[in-house]
């Protein structure tokens, strides 16, 4: 195996035995496999033209399945490939197969062929760096796209520009080219439909379930049996919650989930406690703690250890997958019947109080743009210096304590803007408020991460400003996967600039794409707090 696409990837470098997320070796060839199927399926949307929906979807939720902490089971992965094959091969009919490429022309239904061929398609196979850097970066811009696209499609929401585009640029893919000028361009067009995938979810959500509200989440444990859900999926979170509603079970969400609680819709069922535990990779010690069953509904699995008892506690759901655990399929209308999981927690005991805290969250772009003038005011007084975009994801690695002790160290008259599970660095830390805006923002989700897009422009335009690098923000973005690469590129197809960039730079960025993202956008890695923060604070 060969994988590079998150952060936490083998010495900076590179995971080649086992991945430092957990998937292992079969695990990561297969999703190798998958995403060079879904190249070939691509490639014969393309050819075809018009094709139902459900092809589109195929795209989406393939990509969305191979990135980093969603699914490590080999199986299901497998089937999948086979699954994308049979649909590329009922597309077939009108193609001409002579002007397909070896992706779309390749095809075989036996396990150990494709064990075989999964083995032969991963990363490296592209020979010079530069257009494998490039490649790759758009490779995992769509990943996240794909994910934010899935999220929307499940709602009922679809933007034809952003299916078509996640069609066309993975046949881009395909094609060797070593014009590093021409795959920036595609780099930058990914961006700019991922802005486009970003403001699809973001009507999504806000029409499906309100406009997030400021809220005040509880952190502690009800004396209740309850259910514990994990990762993204807002649209899991309201069947679960409807059908749980009269069975004497709470819902507690975890990590991602958290943003649930700022949403109107959801606070209408009395069934809904509030929110329980951390980051993600906590989860080995608190799913323990909650002793009733776990729903993940994306990623954000962490490996199990051995010693550990909520294997069969654990479900998985949509595109999550975890060997052992019991999946939970939706039906042909979308619906998934989550009755075995409330029937289990009714057998539990409650969960094991971790802390007794209350956190406040809610700042999606509506309610920030709401508060507009008195936001802008605070600035013109001086109350408010700055904005500090500290967005994107938590990781467990000990460097990741930069962005508290960067936090604590901020100015007092400097502001943070987040989203995404980075947030669990800093949100806790009490950092006060400014004449009652509080200096940690939380838009919510790493799928809300077009709310501090819409912050951004909202204050260009109330200032009157032609350049959003004029405004008084500063880019402090720490990232792990691949959905953290789209909000990256969507800032960039922005026109933002001076985006600090860390724990570290991505392994899959060659020295000259980080020379061209340094020369054009003044993209930096971290180096110290003390350093980077007499950066920002000039």
């Amino acid at each position: 195996m060969f994988c590079y696409q998150c952060q936490e990837t083998f010495k900076n470098q590179g995971c080649k035995i086992q991945g430092v997320c957990g998937k292992n070796e079969d695990t990561a060839n297969m999703q190798d496999l998958l995403v060079y199927v879904t190249k070939g399926l691509a490639e014969v949307i393309n050819k075809r033209g018009e094709v139902e929906e459900k092809y589109y979807d195929r795209l989406s939720n393939n990509l969305f399945v191979t990135i980093t902490n969603a699914n490590f089971d080999t199986e299901a992965i497998l089937n999948l490939v086979k699954e994308t094959l049979a649909m590329k091969d009922e597309l077939l009919k009108d193609v001409e197969s002579d002007k397909l490429s070896e992706f779309a022309r390749y095809r075989s239904d036996d396990s150990d062929e494709l064990r075989r061929k999964a083995i032969e398609v991963g990363v490296l196979n592209i020979m010079n760096e530069d257009e494998r850097s490039l490649t790759e970066l758009v490779i995992y811009g769509l990943k996240g796209m794909a994910a934010y696209n899935h999220h929307a499609n499940v709602q009922g929401f679809r933007d034809e520009k952003v299916d078509k585009f996640l069609a066309y640029a993975l046949e881009e893919t395909t094609k060797a080219c070593t014009d590093i000028t021409k795959l920036i361009d595609l780099v930058m067009e990914t961006g700019s439909h991922g802005v486009m995938a970003m403001a699809l979810l973001d009507k999504a959500n806000t029409e499906t379930f309100g406009n997030p509200e400021i809220t005040e989440v509880d952190y502690s444990a009800g004396k209740k049996p309850g259910i514990l859900i994990s990762g993204h999926d807002l649209n899991d979170m309201k069947m679960l919650l409807e059908q749980a509603k009269d069975s004497g079970v709470d819902i507690y969400t975890h990590s991602e989930m958290l943003p649930a609680n700022y949403y109107p819709e959801f606070k209408k069922y009395d069934n809904f406690h509030g929110n329980y535990g951390n980051s993600w990779w906590s989860q080995n010690e608190e799913f323990e703690k909650f002793n009733g069953p776990i729903l993940m509904t994306t990623n954000c699995i962490v490996p199990m250890k051995k010693n550990n008892t909520y294997r069969e506690r654990m479900f998985t759901t949509g595109n999550a997958g975890y060997p052992g655990c019991k999946h939970i399929e939706a039906d042909l209308n979308g619906k998934k019947d989550f009755s075995e999981i409330i029937e289990l927690a009714k057998k539990c005991k409650a969960p094991t109080n971790l802390e007794d805290i209350k956190v406040v969250g809610g700042f999606a772009h509506k309610q920030v743009i709401d508060l507009a003038d008195k936001v802008i005011d605070e600035i013109k007084k001086g109350n408010i210096k700055k904005f500090v975009v500290m967005a994107g994801c938590d990781g467990r690695h000990k460097e990741r304590s930069y962005y508290t002790d960067f936090a604590k160290a901020l100015p007092k008259d400097y502001v943070i803007l987040t989203a995404g599970c980075a947030k669990y660095r800093y949100n806790k830390l009490g950092l006060g408020d400014i004449n009652g805006i509080p200096r940690v923002l939380d838009a919510g989700q790493c799928n809300d991460s077009f709310s501090l897009v819409q912050i951004a422009l909202a204050l260009k335009d109330a200032f009157g400003l032609d350049d959003i690098n004029d405004l008084p923000i500063e880019y402090n973005i720490a990232w792990y996967e691949q959905k953290a690469v789209i909000v990256l590129l969507a800032l960039l197809s922005l026109g933002v600039k001076n985006i600090h960039l860390g724990p570290t730079l991505p392994a899959f960025l060659s020295p000259t794409v980080v020379n061209f993202l340094v020369e054009n956008f003044n993209i930096s890695g971290n180096t110290s707090v003390e350093k980077d923060l007499e950066e920002m604070t000039r």
